[in-house]
C-alpha cells in the first residue's frame, strides 16, 4: 500500500504534454460515443430488416471482430513509424467506413452495412491501439494507470453523446409497426418506412466525419518530436523503408483474408468468419523474426497473457449487458425501446461518476484490490437481474425503478473502473517495445464483444436453453416482437456474472503492484 500514498504529487499528465493529451481524449470521447451508438443498431435493425434477434448481434459480431483482426497490424504500424501515424490512419480509416453508411441506406442492405460497420471499427481499434499505449506514454510510468483511466473518464462522455444521438435520431424514428405488421404491408410503403429508417440511422456516423477530421488536421500538424517522453529514434531512410513494407505486409496479411473468405464462403458463419480473420496477423508475427521473439516474451509473463483473457471477458460482458439492457428493460418493464435507452443513459452517467471516484482514490489504494471489490459487487448485481421482482419501487419523471433494474444499472458502476485497470495491470513493467505489441494483444480482446454478445442473445432468443433452470419460476411466456421470454433474458445474465468471476480472479492474482524493473 505504500505505493498508493496520500499527498503524492506528481502530476498524472505533464505540462508539455497536455495539447496532445487533450486531443487524445477527444479519441477516446470519439470511439466511447461509436460504440454505444452501435449497440443500439442491434434492436434497430432487428425491426428495420424484419430479422432474430441473433442474426442482429452480426452487428457486435463485425464491430467487435475488426478490433480483434486489425489491432496486430496498429501495433506494428506505431513500432514502425509513430503513435501520431497511427492516429491519422485510424481516423482515416473511420471516416472511409462512415461514408460507406451512404451506400448501405440506399441499397437498404444489411450486408453493406454489416461491412461498413466492419470499417468503422477498423478505425477504431487502429485508434485504440495507438492511444491507449500513447496515454501511458506521457508521463510517468507510476502515475500510468491513473493518467489512463483520467483519459478512459472521457471515453464514456462521448457514450453519453452516443446514447443520445442514439436515442433522439435512431430509435425516436423507429416504426412502431411490428414485424407481422410490416409483412403484411405494400412494398412501397414498407421501402418509404425502411428508407426513413435507415437516414437516420446513416445521419450520426457521416456528421461524425467533420469531428474526427479537424482532430485528423490537428495531429498531421503536430511534430513527431512532441509525440511522447519515450526515447525513440528517428528511423534511418533505409529503415523507414522496411518499416514502410513491414506495415503493407502486415495490412495485407490482416485484409487479404478476410476478403477472399466473405466472398468465396458468403455463407460462413460470421463468427467463424472473424476468428479465421485473426489468423493472418497471428501468422505474420511469427514469420518477422523481431515480433516473433517480442510475442514469446509477452507470453513469458503471466501478467500479460492473463490480462488479456481477463479483458476478453471484461470487453465481452460489458458489450453483451449493455446491448441487452435495451431489450431486458422493455421487457421487465414494458417500456419502448427508446425510453429503455433513457435506463441505458442512467447506466452510463453512473459508470462515468464512479470511473472518476475510482481515479482518484487510484493515488491512495491499489487499483487491483479496488477492482476486486467492484467484481464482487458486479456478481452481486448480475445475481439481482436474475431473480429479484420487476415491481415498481418507486418513479422519476415518469421513469418507473424495479429492484432487478436498479441492480442492471447499478452494474455499470462496478464495471466503470475495469478496462483501464485490467489494461494499466497487465502492460506494467513491460519494455517501450513489448508495450506496442502487448497493447495489440489486450485490444484484441475485445473480440469478447463479438463473442459473448452472440452467446448472450442465444440464451435470450432460445425458449429451450439450458440455463433457463435457473429462472424456472419465472413468466416463460413468448413475447415475438422482443423475441424472448421474462425467464430467458433473465436466465441471460448468468453470462455476465462467469465474466465477472473471471476479472475478480484476475485481480486477486495479480494485485500486486509492478515496476518496470520487474521484468528486466
Amino acid at each position: 500500500m505504500s505505493k498508493y500514498v496520500k499527498g503524492d504529487m506528481t502530476p498524472v499528465v505533464p505540462r508539455k504534454v497536455r495539447s496532445i493529451f487533450f486531443m487524445l481524449v477527444s479519441c477516446f470521447a470519439l470511439w466511447g460515443l461509436l460504440n454505444n451508438m452501435t449497440d443500439n443498431l442491434v434492436p434497430a435493425f432487428k425491426n428495420i430488416f424484419t430479422i432474430p434477434q441473433e442474426q442482429a448481434a452480426l452487428v457486435q459480431v463485425a464491430f467487435y471482430g475488426a478490433y480483434a483482426v486489425l489491432a496486430i497490424f496498429a501495433s506494428i504500424l506505431i513500432e514502425e513509424f509513430s503513435y501520431k501515424k497511427g492516429v491519422l490512419i485510424g481516423l482515416g480509416v473511420y471516416i472511409i467506413g462512415a461514408l460507406a453508411y451512404i451506400p448501405a441506406c440506399i441499397q437498404q442492405s444489411f450486408e453493406i452495412y454489416f461491412i461498413a460497420i466492419f470499417v468503422v471499427a477498423a478505425g477504431c481499434s487502429v485508434l485504440e491501439t495507438t492511444c491507449n499505449p500513447y496515454v501511458i506514454s506521457l508521463g510517468p510510468e507510476k502515475t500510468a494507470v491513473r493518467r489512463l483511466n483520467f483519459a478512459q473518464a472521457f471515453n464514456p462522455v462521448g457514450s453519453i453523446c452516443g446514447i443520445l444521438l442514439a436515442q433522439q435520431l435512431i430509435l425516436s424514428n423507429l416504426n412502431p409497426a411490428t414485424a407481422d405488421e410490416r409483412a403484411l404491408m405494400p412494398t412501397e410503403q414498407l421501402t418509404e418506412i425502411v428508407h426513413k429508417e435507415l437516414f437516420w440511422v446513416c445521419a450520426p456516423y457521416v456528421g461524425l466525419c467533420a469531428i474526427a477530421f479537424l482532430i485528423w488536421m490537428f495531429f498531421l500538424r503536430v511534430k513527431d518530436t512532441e509525440e511522447t517522453e519515450a526515447p525513440k529514434e528517428q528511423p534511418e531512410p533505409a529503415n523507414s523503408t522496411r518499416g514502410g513494407i513491414r506495415v503493407l505486409v502486415a495490412a495485407l496479411f490482416a485484409i487479404v483474408p478476410l476478403v477472399v473468405l466473405y466472398f468465396l464462403f458468403p455463407d460462413m458463419n460470421k463468427v467463424h468468419w472473424v476468428l479465421y480473420g485473426t489468423l493472418g496477423p497471428i501468422v505474420y508475427l511469427f514469420l518477422v523474426e523481431d515480433y516473433r521473439l517480442m510475442l514469446f516474451s509477452l507470453l513469458s509473463q503471466p501478467r500479460y497473457w492473463c490480462g488479456v483473457i481477463a479483458q476478453f471477458f471484461y470487453v465481452g460482458v460489458q458489450i453483451a449487458a449493455w446491448t441487452y439492457l435495451n431489450v431486458y428493460c422493455c421487457k421487465e418493464l414494458g417500456v419502448t425501446p427508446a425510453t429503455a435507452a433513457t435506463y441505458y443513459l442512467i447506466s452510463i452517467v453512473l459508470f462515468i461518476v464512479c470511473r472518476w471516484i475510482a481515479t482518484y482514490y487510484m493515488k491512495k489504494f491499489n487499483p487491483a484490490g479496488m477492482m476486486s471489490l467492484f467484481a464482487v459487487g458486479a456478481i452481486a448485481c448480475c445475481a439481482g437481474t436474475i431473480y429479484l421482482p420487476s415491481d415498481i419501487l418507486f418513479s422519476i419523471g415518469g421513469l418507473g425503478f424495479s429492484a432487478n433494474v436498479l441492480s442492471l444499472i447499478a452494474m455499470s458502476g462496478c464495471m466503470s473502473l475495469m478496462f483501464p485497470t485490467i489494461y494499466g495491470i497487465a502492460l506494467g513493467g513491460l519494455n517501450q517495445r513489448d508495450v506496442k505489441l502487448g497493447a495489440a494483444g489486450l485490444i484484441m480482446a475485445i473480440l469478447g464483444g463479438a463473442l459473448i454478445t452472440p452467446w448472450m442473445a442465444g440464451i435470450i432468443g432460445d425458449a429451450e436453453s439450458c440455463w433457463l433452470g435457473l429462472t424456472a419460476g419465472f413468466d416463460h411466456t413468448w413475447d415475438t416482437n422482443l423475441g424472448t421470454s421474462s425467464a430467458s433474458v433473465r436466465a441471460s445474465f448468468i453470462v455476465p456474472a462467469i465474466c465477472f468471476a473471471v476479472v475478480l480472479v484476475y485481480s486477486l492474482i495479480f494485485r500486486k503492484p509492478t515496476t518496470s524493473s520487474d521484468n528486466k
